[in-house]
């Protein structure tokens, strides 16, 4: 069986990066004011997504990019995504704002059948639209926000609720917020029809300036889900249907005056109830330049360990996919279900053209490899993956 369309985890390689992009700058600030902005935000990002995974000819031949030397190997270009989003947040008074985004994107290219094995080509677009509405009280805010993402087998609806309290003197925020998710699932190869995942997330925080120059903060998190999360474009995929995830993040910006610049590490580690557990790494360097410019210099490092139903690869059965164990319950020979480590690299430039427009270039390339993992071994015979991102973006306030 071919697969003819990639799993609905491909937000994460286009659109989820881009809804990021777009998101309020409000994560490390704690001692906002409580009150509406007083000028309205409009903003635009674009997004050029490109995956890339060195493969053998025989994995390529449900592609019809074949060689003519069977099992010769090539440099595939797996995904691309082309995505844009718009946003606008407007005052409506001094206790009141709303926000809104609309995030369009198109993914082509071809998608593993499992493992790295048996590319198909696929095509598929997809429209998401987030709103929110925020009151502003005199030590806090309350953020209620509703979203919708449609393509032609996969639908999603979420609400949100977000509460923020601040200390007397601002120097002490906590958050807490719980959302849910409902989505649809009716495949273009009718596997399943009709399919439903539901999920619930809440998430707890506190944000402290801790000196003129430091800010930190620490979030947990707990999600909760049930239905399908099956992959049904993928061969021997059968997952669980519940999960629960776990997630504790913490972060550190410190500015140095002498050097006019800020340093921004964050640490994040996940586990859930299919056995993966992941640390992340991320360090960045805020430069400030003359005339409005800034550089962002990034390093993420990621790792993982594998699903407790992750099929290794059999070489003694390539191109061919293993098995699962006799009697399997669950099993899945998704690359994302295996145990990897990945370096991400990245470079930002913001120009601010004067006091209310500025704009942004980002480029990132991301490698992922088995023997990268912190510890332990990683997955064997899968192909290095690699992927590159470039966003360029526009904020005006008026």
């Amino acid at each position: 069986m071919a697969a003819t369309k990639p799993t609905k985890q491909l937000p994460e390689l286009g659109a989820a990066l881009l809804s990021a992009a777009m998101a309020l700058p409000c994560v490390m600030i704690a001692a906002h004011a409580e009150s509406a902005p007083e000028k309205g935000t409009l903003s635009f990002k674009y997004l050029n997504y490109k995956e890339s995974q060195q493969v053998s000819n025989d994995a390529l031949s449900g592609y019809g990019r074949a060689d003519s030397k069977s099992g010769a190997s090539a440099f595939d270009d797996r995904i691309r995504v082309k995505a844009s989003a718009s946003s606008l947040v407007v005052p409506l008074n001094s206790e009141w704002s709303m926000s809104g985004t609309l995030i369009t994107d198109s993914i082509s290219g071809a998608s593993p059948a499992y493992h790295t094995q048996s590319l198909s080509g696929m095509k598929d677009f997809r429209r998401a639209v987030d709103t929110s509405l925020t009151r502003y009280l005199p030590n806090g805010t309350l953020t209620v926000g509703m979203s919708h993402s449609g393509e032609n087998d996969y639908v999603s609806r979420a609400a949100s609720l977000i509460a923020t309290k601040s200390s007397e003197n601002k120097n002490t925020t906590w958050t807490a917020g719980m959302g849910i998710n409902r989505d649809q699932i009716n495949p273009a190869n009718q596997i399943v029809f009709n399919e439903t995942k539901r999920s619930a997330e809440i998430l707890l925080g506190v944000t402290q300036v801790v000196t003129m120059n430091d800010i930190v903060q620490f979030n947990v998190g707990y999600y909760k889900g049930n239905g399908y999360f099956s992959d049904p474009y993928k061969i021997y995929d059968e997952r669980p249907r519940d999960r629960t995830q776990q997630k504790l993040q913490s972060r550190w910006n410190h500015h140095f005056n002498e050097l006019n610049g800020t340093s921004r590490l964050a640490y994040r580690y996940y586990s859930d109830s299919w056995g993966i557990r992941s640390h992340t790494l991320d360090a960045e360097w805020v430069q400030q330049f003359a005339n409005g410019w800034s550089a962002a210099p990034a390093l993420r490092y990621y790792t993982q360990t594998a699903a407790k139903f992750y099929v290794e690869v059999d070489p003694s059965l390539t191109p061919f996919p293993a098995s699962p164990q006799p009697n399997a319950l669950y099993f899945s020979e998704d690359q994302r279900m295996s145990a990897f480590g990945g370096l991400t690299m990245g470079m930002k430039l913001t120009k601010q053209l004067n006091l209310d427009t500025k704009v942004d270039v980002k480029f990132e390339q991301y490698a992922q490899k088995g023997v990268w993992i912190f510890s332990g071994t990683g997955s064997k015979g899968l192909a290095p993956f690699y992927a590159r991102s470039l966003q360029i973006g526009i904020s005006h306030s008026f």
